[in-house]
């Protein structure tokens, strides 16, 4: 109908291997504050509550994703709080946790977000990246914490079972 598909109404790839992850993990986001970013469903933010999370953050510059995002954490009995700013227009936010999850897809997000990512885990902050080997996923400056075989759509994906992992910055 001419307009841009609702990437927050997916469960992508990297975002189900990072929040299966968090689950795996729970030492991972228990007690910390999270920021869940480019949250979507909010998929990867309920996980990081669900494993003991302080207090999670989500960010998505879509204003339809708030709607799913509450309904979504709603229905799994947590709380997730919500934003809409461009959070890569300033520094990141105190935060102990960074969670980001297929935001490798296209160049010039790629660009933007990895300085700013690298920023954060230069502060200290631990930042964890779900990706299912996107085009524009960096290649240095990561350590692969784990990998996992996703069931995808092949209206998402170009296959049906989609190897995806869960790397920090280093």
């Amino acid at each position: 109908i001419g307009l841009p598909p609702p990437f927050w109404a997916f469960a992508w790839a990297g975002g189900q291997a990072l929040a299966r992850y968090l689950l795996d993990h729970p030492e991972e986001a228990r007690g910390r504050r999270v920021l869940d970013f480019a949250t979507g469903s909010g998929l990867v933010g309920i996980a990081a509550m669900k494993s003991g999370a302080a207090h999670v953050l989500g960010s998505d510059i879509d204003p339809f994703a708030e709607a799913a995002v509450r309904a979504n954490a709603e229905a799994n009995g947590v709380r997730l709080d919500f934003t809409t700013a461009d959070l890569l227009s300033a520094a990141p936010p105190e935060v102990e946790l960074i969670c980001a999850a297929d935001v490798f897809y296209e160049k010039p997000m790629a660009d933007r977000v990895l300085p700013w990512l690298r920023h954060a885990a230069e502060r200290g902050t631990r930042v964890l990246i779900g990706d299912p080997g996107r085009t524009y996923f960096p290649k240095a400056g990561l350590v692969q914490l784990a990998e996992y075989q996703v069931p995808t759509t092949r209206e998402l994906e170009d296959q049906a079972v989609k190897r995806s992992a869960v790397w920090a910055l280093a």
